[in-house]
């Protein structure tokens, strides 16, 4: 059997992608005969765990999920996510959330919850704590640590995004950029820790997208909005909060090169590709139409006539069309560095 890693800094969907659909790969994965998906994260990844832990969170009512489940089913969108068509096309059930009593668990387990961080003093369903609830499962479906490594060897693990929102709490908080980066090795090194406990466990095979430049988004670009055209870059995001997305990633690049010297057989890429349509589909109000005092999910709250046009769908996460393009690029990638054949 062909092993090896992948860590995969995540490609932004551009207004390319939604204009030139590529080419179908919806079933591209299944040649990779992967038995289990499994993904901690955050809300970009998000399948169920945060309505049970908050079930009075906004992600629990309508018009989330409005356009695939015509109900509120966890995720925060209004439809689909990336790996919901990343197991899709590995030919796997959509994965349910760990938190979920009724939950399915043989094709894989979501972990993901919306909001958490990298750092455990942040939120209470961080990066840590959600490795903790994938071990605890392993240990309560495996026989013994053979009989684990054998059902790895076979799984994909997708960990991330995560670390994001240890900066966005803190630029809401109104902290300054130097505050900021003075947490990045923290947050960068509780992202490596829990890729190599991950490795160390017996994963073969691991995705791991890098921090999304948000800053692009409507509910950003609302907040932090100034009259100086020379805070903007040619595709209208906030510079010097981009950069700090930028100074993220280049440390965690970094991290990732430790990585591969310590596992020979890793493959590394790093792609990333940042530009937004600027208006949020369900919110109103501002140049962006995103107003904080209403949020999506109100019943005075519109919602545009169509999503699939859109690449926000709230102001601060994207529509199910922009998650479908973007897992078609991360798909095809997947497919190509892990040399599956039929």
């Amino acid at each position: 059997m062909f092993s090896c890693k992948f860590l995969l800094p995540l490609l932004l969907c551009s207004l390319f992608f939604l204009l030139v659909p590529p080419a179908s790969n919806s079933h591209l994965l299944k040649d990779c005969k992967f038995e289990a998906i499994y993904q901690p994260g955050d809300s970009i990844s998000d399948t169920g765990n945060n309505i049970i832990e908050n079930p009075s969170t906004t992600c629990a009512r309508l018009p989330y999920g409005q356009n695939f489940y015509r109900k509120a089913a966890g995720r925060c969108s209004n439809g689909l996510l990336m790996i919901d068509y990343i197991a899709l096309s590995a030919g796997l059930p959509l994965l349910d959330a760990y938190l979920n009593p009724n939950s399915t668990t043989g094709h894989g387990v979501n972990f993901a919850v919306a909001g958490s961080t990298a750092l455990p003093t942040v939120t209470n369903s961080s990066l840590t704590t959600q490795l903790d609830w994938m071990f605890s499962y392993f240990n309560t479906t495996c026989y013994n640590n053979k009989d684990c490594s054998k059902k790895l060897e076979k799984s994909l693990f997708m960990v991330g995004e995560i670390g994001g929102n240890d900066y966005n709490y803190g630029l809401f908080e109104g902290k300054t950029i130097d505050e900021l980066k003075s947490i990045r090795s923290d947050v960068i090194k509780s992202i490596k820790d829990a890729i190599m406990r991950i490795i160390g466990n017996g994963a073969t095979r691991i995705v791991f997208p890098g921090n999304l430049p948000i800053v692009c988004l409507p509910a950003f670009l609302t907040e932090f909005h100034t009259n100086n055209a020379t805070a903007y870059d040619e595709f209208h995001c906030l510079k010097e909060l981009n950069n700090l997305s930028m100074y993220h990633n280049e440390h965690l690049q970094k991290a990732i090169e430790e990585v591969k010297k310590e596992h020979s057989n890793m493959t590394i890429m790093y792609a990333f590709n940042p530009k937004s349509l600027q208006k949020a589909c369900c919110w109103n109000g501002g140049n962006y139409n995103f107003n904080a005092s209403k949020r999506c999910g109100a019943s005075d709250v519109p919602v545009c006539l169509n999503p699939q046009e859109y690449i926000s769908w709230d102001g601060l996460h994207s529509t199910q069309n922009a998650y479908r393009y973007m897992a078609r690029w991360i798909i095809r990638d997947i497919f190509q560095k892990l040399q599956c054949v039929a």
